[in-house]
């Protein structure tokens, strides 16, 4: 593959107006956890969405399904893409039908600093596959992400790999508003020093999960740095647990003492406001492609505090959001998907008093 370097300076200006209107269109969207399961040998074998989760949807206003997908796994796994989308299909037939939004968002490359150019061209070859299936679907209806979290990888070799990708799919589907992050797992400080692509039609996406060491406290794939359980959101000095000693020489340690000032609301709305400050620098639309917290070791009462706090930030700097996830172990609900399964809490976290009934 000849790489192309990244572009900074994008003409077309109608373009980008389309790109804030279609950012405005996916607020209230949530992330669908399946197709993005590797792990999971039975991966194909049944889609977790029925009928009653689109109603479900709908009644709590939901706009948009963002839905991950592990492209690479199934190209190295050999199954063949057709199976793929055959899942797809049927998940945008239904959105189509509730009058829902897609995201189809590329899950788990591996892209790095070293093998850039060659995985690169992987990603570039799973694209033009995507994007000559859904071509003809309408660019309101269904949104490409490019990458799902790139990693600690150079910001520079990120985007001219963000870069040639966009280039790729634009040779295929002219019109589709794709998504991109920045480096370090759509991180809102990277996002922050990056310079927005050549591309007018392009919505700006980061991750959100500030303060991390209570959205992901005893989160195992993460490592020691959250081994602390227990934490409360908004930090509150008398529920405050002790240190666990895994997290000791380890980032988690100062940012265990420095949840006395990052653990509240205000924090929050600190940081959503650098991503802002960002977006507006450009001109360009952004969205938070992922917020959410980890349930097994966080109490319910502090999980929808901080999903309020989240939301509210977000309306308030008018940054369209997509919570993690819908039915696995960032959900909203205490059981399986449903308003019965909602706390009192967390229906006043996502204002569902306005939500359609």
């Amino acid at each position: 593959m000849q790489c192309i370097n990244a572009k900074s300076q994008p003409v077309h200006l109608n373009e980008r107006q389309i790109a804030f209107k279609r950012a405005k269109s996916l607020n209230n969207g949530v992330s669908v956890s399946w197709l993005e399961q590797w792990w999971n040998k039975d991966i194909l074998s049944a889609n977790p969405l029925k009928k009653a989760d689109y109603e479900l949807l709908k009644k709590l206003n939901i706009s948009t399904i963002r839905l991950p997908v592990a492209f690479e796994y199934f190209e190295t796994a050999k199954i063949p893409v057709e199976k793929v989308f055959a899942h797809i299909d049927e998940i945008l037939k239904q959105c189509k039908l509730y009058g829902i939004k897609l995201i189809i968002d590329y899950h788990y490359g591996k892209i790095n600093d070293n093998n850039y150019i060659i995985e690169t061209q992987k990603v570039i070859n799973q694209w033009i596959l995507i994007a000559k299936r859904y071509k003809k679907e309408s660019p309101n209806l269904v949104f490409f992400e490019i990458y799902n979290e790139p990693g600690p990888i150079n910001p520079k070799v990120w985007k001219d790999a963000a870069y040639n990708i966009v280039t790729a799919i634009r040779k295929e589907d002219a019109k589709r508003t794709l998504i991109v992050g920045a480096s370090n797992y759509n991180s809102i400080y990277e996002l922050s020093r990056m310079e927005r692509l050549a591309d007018e039609n392009i919505i700006y996406t980061f991750h959100f999960y500030e303060p991390f060491i209570f959205t992901h406290q005893g989160a195992d794939w993460v490592g020691d740095q959250v081994a602390t359980t227990g934490i409360p959101f908004p930090y509150d000095p008398k529920t405050y647990p002790p240190m666990n000693p895994g997290i000791i020489g380890t980032w988690g340690e100062n940012n265990y003492y420095q949840y006395r000032i990052d653990g509240n609301q205000q924090s929050v709305r600190d940081k959503l406001q650098i991503v802002k400050h960002w977006g507006s620098k450009y001109d360009v639309p952004i969205i938070c492609g992922e917020y959410g917290v980890y349930r097994k070791y966080s109490d319910e009462g502090s999980r929808y505090r901080y999903i309020k706090a989240v939301r509210q930030s977000l309306k308030k700097l008018d940054i369209p959001g997509i919570h993690w996830d819908y039915n696995s172990n960032f959900s909203i609900f205490n059981g399986q998907p449903s308003v019965m399964n909602l706390s009192t809490g967390m229906k006043d976290a996502i204002d569902y008093k306005q939500a359609k009934q």
